[in-house]
């Protein structure tokens, strides 16, 4: 059974026959402690990534992931770890991910949550983002933190109906998102694009900022950097 999150990633856009087109590869830093950001609508989207990336990515998941059976073996496969309930403190993720980025590792976030999951949207939108990871970014103790902005542009898909949602309420009583009547979108990339933004370097004077009385401004310029440089490339990439 392969254990390899990046192989992994690689056999199942070859199962599903998702074609990949990646666009400015050549940002991607090398090596070094990374923070990947993306918009995300398909279970896709974190094999998607790595895929681009080339390097396995640590991705935080929501909650009900760790909790469905065949789900649970499939994160844990590609090296992803459940949050915890909603509403509760994240400290297990805060811990995890600076230990990963202190060993040079990469973390992978979906700043929009788990609506554009639940609720189907279409590939050119793109909702806001929480500020946790700007938080996560700026606290870490760790120094050449970069950001990667990353867009993910469908072109092409196959979307279907996967579970009701009530169903992982079952699982997960704490997402309110669950107690709604509907089926859980399932999303399948057959043509897509991913475009790599310009990495965001977190300098000492970020987290000079962010530790005094600007920490609403450190916090503030890194969430519209990461979203105006997202959804810039979203447009070109479904144009």
């Amino acid at each position: 059974m392969y254990s390899d999150p990046l192989l992994i990633s690689q056999l199942l856009l070859a199962a599903t026959n998702t074609k990949l087109f990646i666009h400015h590869q050549n940002r991607i830093p090398p090596s070094g402690p990374m923070l990947v950001v993306s918009n995300h609508r398909s279970f896709m989207d974190a094999p998607l990534l790595m895929s681009a990336v080339g390097r396995p990515i640590r991705f935080a998941c929501h909650h009900y992931m760790g909790q469905v059976p065949v789900m649970r073996d499939l994160i844990t496969r590609l090296g992803c770890f459940p949050l915890e309930e909603n509403g509760k403190p994240q400290k297990k993720f805060f811990q995890q991910a600076i230990r990963l980025f202190e060993t040079q590792q990469v973390v992978g976030l979906f700043p929009e949550g788990t609506r554009p999951m639940v609720e189907f949207t279409q590939p050119e939108t793109m909702g806001e983002f929480h500020k946790g990871f700007a938080h996560l970014a700026l606290r870490v103790p760790v120094e050449g933190l970069s950001i990667l902005p990353v867009a993910i542009a469908s072109v092409e898909e196959v979307v279907s109906s996967a579970v009701p949602l009530k169903l992982l309420s079952w699982f997960d009583r704490s997402e309110p998102l669950f107690n709604k009547d509907g089926w859980h979108p399932l999303v399948v990339y057959q043509r897509v694009h991913v475009l790599i933004g310009r990495p965001y370097w977190i300098t000492s004077l970020h987290k000079e900022k962010f530790s005094g009385k600007q920490m609403k401004t450190a916090v503030t310029e890194l969430i519209d950097y990461c979203q105006t440089e997202i959804s810039e490339l979203l447009r070109q990439g479904c144009n």
